[in-house]
């Protein structure tokens, strides 16, 4: 017993390692005993004898008749069965833990819990909000802060994944103050921080993903022991560092993380990171070994992927990428990622009615979710489809999602959207204010470590550009141009004008000679 006695001492003082070896040196623990445990084991990242003292508990639970114990150790075996992909097993002690539950037959946590799990075995947004209403309803009647703040989160999530940003962040605020309250269980306490945080990143809602990412960084640098969510912890850190430029503090974070970790959703976005911070100071090489890395962890290397091609001059094998990704079915977080690639790389292939769809549908999603993040984006792709239309056009999206990176500190996207307001003064006659623009944006980049070329190949031709080029190698006059796609003629004097620049040519001649030479026309 005094084994016990110190195993327990030694998890309430979140000594995770010492709490796991006093307790398995015992010959006998009861059910809170077994409780305290798995979550020592779990705590540490030790998933296999995490499970089997799950089991161990159920059985012995089970012979003791204390059916809510048995259910309870059933219920989590299964749940974090489910959560790690082990669908069919979990769903065997899901199982088992309901049968036990209709046995007891009493208004119990075990029972509310599990009526909480089904939630995710639901299509109907609807009821798995209202699901998760009747845990939240069923934690605060039985005095389960734990049920309470995991059905909290949950509803929270599902809210936000039916579109209910607003409401569904609440749900997370509510859930946090929960957590904030310190009665937590760990297990619970790291479930409620990692589900929280990847709610805020669902819809970019970076203010409560940067305030609870850096609580939970506190909560696991004073747990030395702690295996189990740590991972993901560094990652969210590091994501937020890519945004503000802190790409140094970033690699350090992700140095952190390895492909053996406890999570593999963690390793993988670790390594998804790492090509993207690698890709954007122009390491291909690196950018492509940690994109392969985190395919092979199971973490979807696109739309990085797609943009490094694009960056390295294959813009037909970025194109055939970034199409399939649009027409596969995904969240709104991934979309809102793969539409502003898909923008990009298909104004680079020529196709601007398609990039304008990209850049539309973009534009639906800001309009869905309002946070800054996605609205800079958006507004960013609809500047970069109308530099590539009418640049007259362009300014006042670009000035918008220039004040939206402003606000965020995110130095990088500030500096891409600089040079394309540069780009557009150009078009349009003011050569100074786009010397300027050129000239922060540069200043910024090399200070960052980036590319300080816009990835755009064939003599850096807009989209719009190429088009007029085309016409033009067919003999066409301004007017004639004009007309066919229905665009003022001096618009289309001032399109014929940017080409000669950028081509360093002086004749129409002379421009359809290098379009046919770079198989533009």
């Amino acid at each position: 017993m005094k084994g016990v006695a110190e195993a327990r001492r030694a998890y309430r003082a979140q000594a995770w390692a010492r709490a796991y070896e006093l307790f398995a040196a015992a010959e006998r623990l009861d059910a809170d005993e077994l409780d305290e445990y798995a979550v020592s084991a779990m705590l540490l990242g030790r998933m296999d004898e995490y499970y089997a003292i799950r089991e161990r508990a159920y059985e012995q639970l089970l012979a003791e008749r204390d059916l809510l114990g048995a259910a309870s150790a059933a219920l989590w075996s299964g749940l974090q069965r489910m959560v790690s992909g082990d669908e069919a097993v979990g769903s065997g002690w899901l199982g088992r833990a309901a049968r036990l539950t209709e046995e007891d037959g009493t208004d119990s946590v075990p029972a509310a819990a599990l009526r909480m799990s089904q939630a995710f075995q639901t299509d109907d947004a609807e009821q798995a909000v209202a699901i998760s209403g009747e845990a939240v309803a069923a934690g605060r009647r039985l005095g389960s802060r734990d049920l309470v703040a995991l059905a909290l989160h949950q509803q929270g999530r599902f809210l936000i994944q039916a579109g209910q940003t607003t409401q569904g962040l609440a749900k997370l605020d509510e859930a946090m103050v929960e957590l904030a309250s310190g009665s937590l269980s760990p297990m619970v306490t790291g479930i409620v921080y990692c589900g929280a945080i990847a709610g805020c990143w669902i819809v970019y809602e970076l203010r409560r993903a940067e305030e609870w990412t850096a609580a939970m960084g506190r909560w696991c640098d004073a747990q030395p022991d702690l295996g189990n969510f740590t991972g993901e912890c560094k990652v969210r850190r590091a994501e937020l560092k890519q945004l503000r430029g802190a790409w140094a503090d970033a690699r350090q974070d992700l140095a952190g993380v390895s492909t053996s970790d406890v999570d593999l959703w963690a390793a993988g976005c670790a390594a998804y990171v790492r090509g993207d911070i690698d890709r954007l100071q122009g390491r291909c090489d690196d950018a492509d070994a940690h994109f392969v890395e985190a395919g092979r962890l199971g973490y979807d290397p696109q739309p990085g992927l797609a943009l490094l091609r694009l960056q390295q001059g294959s813009v037909q094998a970025a194109t055939a990428m970034i199409r399939r990704c649009v027409s596969e079915s995904q969240d709104d977080a991934k979309r809102v990622e793969v539409l502003f690639a898909a923008t990009e790389i298909l104004l680079a292939a020529g196709d601007l009615e398609a990039a304008a769809a990209a850049a539309n549908s973009l534009a639906e999603l800001a309009e869905k979710c309002r946070t800054t993040i996605v609205l800079a984006l958006a507004d960013q792709a609809t500047a970069m489809v109308r530099l590539a239309q009418e640049p007259d056009t362009a300014l006042t999206p670009a000035r918008a999602a220039l004040r939206r990176w402003v606000e965020l500190r995110a130095p990088y996207q500030e500096a891409r959207t600089r040079l394309l307001i540069a780009e557009a003064c150009h078009a349009l006659g003011d050569n100074e204010s786009a010397d300027r623009e050129t000239a922060t944006a540069r200043d910024t980049l090399e200070r960052l470590g980036a590319s300080t070329e816009p990835r755009r190949p064939d003599g850096q031709l807009t989209p719009r550009e190429i088009e007029v080029l085309r016409l033009v190698a067919t003999g066409a006059t301004n007017r004639a141009i004009a007309a066919q796609l229905v665009l003022s003629e001096r618009t289309v004097d001032r399109h014929v004008s940017n080409i000669f620049m950028k081509l360093g040519v002086s004749s129409r001649s002379a421009a359809t000679a290098y379009g046919f030479e770079h198989r533009l026309v």
